[in-house]
């Protein structure tokens, strides 16, 4: 094989390395729109890092300024925290990302915190915890935003009545 047919190739699989490392990096923080108007959800699963929460500061965000969101419900239920230093990590995400919404005129509503990741929060004495909205599910969390919209889920049976 020739040196022009070879970084030909090498250039092909760099450029396929890229697809592939953006495509995982958009699968690992979904940005799911809600039922509710101008509402976004946002799932994290599996094991959080630094570099992780950092991607999905700027992901949300940029996914948010070119939207009409003017609410963000973060679910942190499907998490998986082994160590200290991840709640530590997650806990400066949250005062990180609520900050930053807040600014761009965003409800940010926290479902999801375990009771450990709640006492961490607590005993970190960061000012942004008594700020904090949050609920236990994301059931209880939609049904807030809905009285704050003033919308209600009518049955379809007693709508066709009428």
């Amino acid at each position: 094989m020739d040196d022009k047919l070879l970084k030909d190739r090498i250039d092909e699989l760099n450029t396929r390395v890229s697809d592939l490392e953006q495509l995982i990096e958009d699968a690992n923080i979904p940005i799911i729109p809600s039922i509710l108007p101008n509402t976004i959800l946002i799932p994290f699963a599996g094991e959080l890092s630094h570099d992780r929460l950092d991607l999905s500061v700027a992901k949300i965000l940029d996914y948010a300024s070119n939207s009409h969101t003017d609410s963000a419900i973060i679910d942190f239920t499907a998490i998986s925290l082994n160590m200290l230093d991840e709640l530590e990590v997650l806990g400066e995400f949250i005062e990180k990302m609520t900050a930053s919404l807040a600014l761009m005129g965003i409800k940010v509503i926290v479902v999801g915190i375990s009771p450990p990741f709640a006492q961490v929060l607590v005993n970190s004495g960061l000012p942004f915890i008594q700020q904090i909205k949050a609920f236990a599910t994301f059931k209880t969390a939609l049904e807030y935003l809905m009285k704050l919209k003033g919308l209600a889920l009518v049955n379809i049976k007693d709508f066709n009545r009428k």
